[in-house]
């Protein structure tokens, strides 16, 4: 090998450690979002795969959630998993919403950014409202409430149990209101945190930071977070309340 392609190899490799370069041209916040967000990932993928498990290892007793979810606003009767399906229309708006904010940034069109980021923000807090809602009446339950066997004093005894905690469930096993407490609000953590985040966003570009700096990256980043919430909420709506 001549003395200059070595010199040349020599080069490269120097300029190929001396760091100052983003791997695929990405800024590096972004690259670190998507580290957080694949990992993130890996968590609700275990909770969904146990969860399955003891939906599989219990199918004759496990609840149906068609029959569980039924609770809709302001009318007395009963609509199987009706008010979930809203509640996941409104998650994907927001992500709509999230990308025309995230379109206006390219574009440096602050006044764009700020309308969809706002409402945005409304349809984050109307999903975290809807799923308060949500919890509260599986938590107090039917009227009629079920016959189960509770273990009190030592023995067994048969009570009437109106709606379901981590310990009785009028609705079949305790340890489906188990895994419905930590999967959705694991997630719903994921989603106040995400209106939260996205109001400090909402706050800097009322206050014009990011025009300054002459670009809006960072409403992009928080987009990627925003829509991996959405992402997450299909794949938990379809494992969890339709299969």
């Amino acid at each position: 090998m001549s003395n200059h392609a070595v010199a040349e190899t020599e080069t490269d490799s120097e300029s190929a450690w001396s760091g100052g370069k983003s791997p695929f041209g990405v800024s590096y916040g972004k690259i670190f979002m998507w580290f957080f967000l694949v990992s993130d990932a890996l968590t609700f993928s275990g909770l969904l795969c146990a969860y399955g498990f003891m939906r599989h290892k219990h199918p004759e007793v496990w609840p149906n959630p068609g029959d569980v979810f039924t609770h809709f606003p302001f009318y007395e009767g009963h609509i199987p998993l009706a008010y979930v399906g809203l509640m996941t229309l409104i998650l994907i708006m927001s992500s709509v919403t999230m990308v025309l904010a995230v379109e206006a940034g390219h574009r440096n069109d602050k006044k764009k950014v700020t309308m969809w980021m706002l409402l945005t923000i409304i349809g984050g807090a109307m999903f975290v409202g809807s799923q308060a809602w949500e919890w509260y009446h599986f938590i107090v339950g039917t009227d009629h409430g079920a016959i189960r066997s509770v273990f009190e004093n030592g023995q067994w005894v048969e009570k009437t149990i109106y709606g379901a905690n981590m310990t009785v469930n009028e609705y079949g096993l305790p340890v489906f209101a188990n895994f419905f407490f930590f999967i959705t609000g694991f997630h719903g953590f994921h989603v106040f945190s995400g209106v939260i985040i996205n109001i400090i966003i909402f706050i800097n570009v009322i206050k014009g930071t990011y025009e300054k700096r002459g670009h809006y990256e960072m409403i992009e980043k928080t987009g990627l977070y925003w829509h991996f919430v959405d992402l997450v909420w299909v794949f938990v709506f379809t494992f969890f309340y339709l299969l």
